[in-house]
């Protein structure tokens, strides 16, 4: 059975505050102008909801911000799917960037080099990453989706859980919102709005 670590995210919980901006900001230490977890909010059912949707690398199956790296500083661990990026390898050319349709890579002009979300696996003192540890509203969970047995499989699988943009093999799950009106996700999680690509097609852009 193969290992995929990935984050799961439930957006009907949660509530905007960017708490996991600032914990992945404080655990990486990268440059003030670097945010690798993002949250943006959207306005759906006519302006009566919002719905926050928290952006971050995807760790994709066949990432094509390794493909174009020219210095293979951007690789896929073949052991857990973690996309990374090696330091001291990289150039800070940003081909890795123009290639990421979740625009998920940022330029750290400090260092000279790209940024990204690590999943916090180089933090060995802690269990999960800062970003779910830090989640006041419990939205954010972690585990391997690659075991169909995991608490985190198990969990997307209950609430119809989707992924960003599919086409690209993203590790990362979406919980929908549950319905408080026509047009969302019905209880058994399909989405008779098609959320799931409204906010892929936002989220590319």
């Amino acid at each position: 059975m193969t290992v995929r670590l990935a984050l799961v995210i439930d957006l009907d919980i949660c509530v905007g505050c960017h708490a996991c901006s600032v914990a992945c900001k404080g655990a990486a230490a990268f440059d003030d102008s670097v945010w690798p977890n993002q949250v943006f909010g959207y306005e759906i059912e006519g302006g009566a909801r919002t719905v926050y949707v928290p952006r971050m690398c995807q760790h994709c199956e066949s990432p094509g911000c390794v493909t174009v790296c020219p210095t293979g500083a951007s690789f896929r661990r073949t052991a857990d799917g973690v996309v990374l990026i090696d330091a001291e390898r990289c150039i800070g050319c940003r081909l890795c960037a123009w290639s990421c349709p979740y625009g998920a890579r940022e330029y750290d002009a400090a260092a000279g080099v790209m940024r990204k979300c690590t999943l916090c696996i180089d933090r060995r003192d802690v269990a999960v990453p800062a970003c779910v540890a830090t989640c006041p509203s419990g939205a954010r969970h972690f585990g391997d989706i690659g075991d169909p047995a995991s608490a985190v499989s198990e969990l997307v699988h209950r609430r119809g859980g989707f992924a960003l943009l599919p086409e690209y093999g993203p590790a990362v799950r979406y919980l929908p919102p549950r319905p408080r009106a026509a047009g969302l996700p019905t209880a058994d999680g399909k989405s008779s709005g098609g959320l799931d690509r409204w906010i892929g097609r936002v989220v590319s852009r």
